[in-house]
């Protein structure tokens, strides 16, 4: 029993100080932090665990580098989807596909249904990008600016656009954070997408249902005169229904189930095409920056820079110019490089036998499934205030659930969504975690005051831990 404390106890030095690092990067670097900082933490975290592993525990180095090594080659499906992801939110949006539906959104607004209207529309336009962080930063950014002139409070509308874009981000095969749950537990994408269903639906349902009400219980005010937005994007793109074949293509490609990459792949090329058809002077424009010589050369140039590129158009209005930017393959280096060193870490921690020692705390809560389920989500939540990074997170608890899960004979897919239904969706709920900083400075909406209306964020890990004590989907083989 004391060899054990012993372990444990050990086993919490390279966790706190990884803590201690991330909570001064933040401090001193705010939501930058991601763009580096918090890289060099986890690697200093990692060396502390190799260090404490090969002089305590005598492990040898070899151990350490094949655990690393299988840790990144799990991870390398998720990379190129990454890099696809990030194409997709630049043919995407040069091919007026994003504009178009903001453009369609935005006309329905009534205050009546704005926080309704509000949610829904994030949902969609985060499924469709699969970033929560593109969303609040571009669609909820113009959406806070016509909740304060209906007069909504900044709270309440923040509110519905972070739950909305999480929602969105949580369910899309486009999301960094889906992909990084699935691949981490082995389990196809959209097998654990499906899984999600069954918590994240009845979620989002009560959360539209909370917001309807707190819609038409509010008083109204005069309309938002929305021309600024309509009238700029269709200066600047050719708007048509013609557009919206894109994203139905890509959602029939994920119906039929085929593999994740064919899907990112076909999307890609897609709106590629779109962006020549409908939006030649853009692609134009952009190419021009980077070549000379022919049109076909131009038009080449546009294309490739707006797949691997960042690009920002100058509309003459600033809000718009958020709406349209895009951030390419290139924007989504610095995921990858925060998810390498994070598996960097966790396989320091696996290989010492850390990681063993850490769920050796939980195990009395884990006899039964919704004991199981419950530590999970808990764990989930609370290594984000912890560790203060949504990825690091998705990736400890399902480091130190995995084996459990296992033996005890539940699917893989129950750990992957457990964690999803935590460790993603609660991130933008404490102050000093990356995605809390980041949302509550976008929106200029402190996180304390926006967190209790971030419905979604707060039913999604006690919807999970209900439909775990239930036992709704839940599969177990027999030991």
């Amino acid at each position: 029993m004391k060899t054990n404390l012993k372990r444990t106890l050990i086993a919490l030095i390279p966790l706190g100080v990884l803590v201690f690092l991330l909570a001064l990067d933040i401090s001193i670097f705010g939501a930058d932090s991601i763009l580096g900082a918090s890289q060099v933490a986890l690697l200093v975290a990692a060396g502390l665990a190799v260090w404490l592993g090969m002089w305590l525990y005598k492990i040898p180095w070899s151990q350490f580098e094949k655990e690393i090594t299988g840790n990144v080659g799990n991870v390398a499906t998720a990379i190129l989807i990454l890099l696809l992801i990030g194409a997709i939110s630049g043919t995407w949006t040069m091919s007026g596909v994003v504009p178009s539906f903001i453009y369609y959104g935005i006309g329905i607004i009534s205050p009546k249904v704005f926080l309704l209207t509000a949610c829904v529309l994030c949902a969609v336009v985060s499924v469709m990008t699969g970033s929560s962080w593109t969303t609040i930063a571009t669609v909820g950014v113009a959406l806070l600016g016509i909740g304060r002139a209906e007069g909504f409070s900044d709270a309440m509308t923040a509110g519905a656009i972070i739950s909305g874009a999480y929602f969105g981000d949580k369910i899309s095969p486009l999301s960094d954070t889906t992909v990084l749950a699935s691949s981490v537990n082995k389990v196809g994408l959209f097998d654990h997408i499906h899984y999600m269903y069954f918590t994240t639906i009845p979620s989002f349902l009560i959360t539209l249902l909370v917001f309807t009400v707190l819609g038409f219980t509010h008083g109204t005010a005069p309309d938002v005169p929305m021309e600024v937005y309509t009238t700029t994007l269709a200066t600047q793109f050719h708007i048509t229904p013609w557009l919206m074949l894109v994203p139905v293509i890509t959602l029939v490609l994920i119906w039929k189930r085929l593999p994740a990459i064919i899907v990112l792949a076909v999307s890609v090329l897609t709106a590629a095409a779109a962006a020549l058809i409908f939006q030649p002077d853009i692609v134009r424009s952009i190419g021009q920056g980077v070549a000379q010589g022919s049109s076909a050369r131009i038009f080449f140039a546009g294309i490739v820079e707006t797949i691997y590129n960042s690009v920002n158009l100058e509309t003459g209005v600033p809000e718009v110019n958020q709406l349209v930017a895009t951030r390419g393959m290139l924007g989504m280096l610095n995921t990858i490089y925060l998810i390498l060193c994070a598996m960097c870490f966790g396989a320091a921690m696996q290989a010492s036998g850390m990681i063993a020692d850490l769920s050796r705390i939980l195990q009395p809560f884990t006899r039964t499934r919704a004991g199981l389920v419950s530590s999970t989500v808990v764990t989930g939540t609370a290594l984000n205030g912890i560790v203060s990074d949504q990825y690091l997170s998705i990736i400890l608890t399902s480091n130190i659930y995995r084996n459990t899960y296992e033996k005890d004979g539940y699917e893989a897919r129950l750990l992957s969504r457990s964690v999803e239904d935590s460790a993603t969706v609660t991130s933008p709920l404490f102050p000093w975690s990356s995605c809390g900083m980041t949302q509550a400075t976008i929106l200029s909406v402190p996180t304390l005051v926006y967190a209790p209306f971030c419905l979604f964020c707060i039913l999604s890990p006690l919807m999970s831990i209900l439909v775990g004590v239930i036992g709704w989907k839940v599969v177990r083989r027999s030991r």
